[in-house]
């Protein structure tokens, strides 16, 4: 038997359990807010992981802004 695929991930379900229930605009951006502060707190730790892992540094930075400065242009 196979499984059925849910056309929604687990994220997107859980998300809608939440907004079942009316919330004001002000609580509404709020929460908003504080979805776009966990992914951005998770994108930053991975980055810094892989800084550490590469042992990279402020020279390392310089350079990566120059390659794509030259890359953009």
């Amino acid at each position: 038997m196979q499984a059925v695929k849910q056309p929604m991930t687990n994220l997107q379900l859980e998300l809608l359990k939440l907004y079942t229930r009316k919330v004001s605009e002000q609580d509404l951006q709020s929460i908003k807010q504080m979805l776009a502060q966990y992914f951005s707190n998770k994108t930053m730790d991975l980055a810094d992981k892989i800084w550490e892992k590469n042992n990279w540094n402020d020279e390392d930075a310089e350079r990566f802004s120059n390659d794509h400065l030259r890359k953009s242009s």
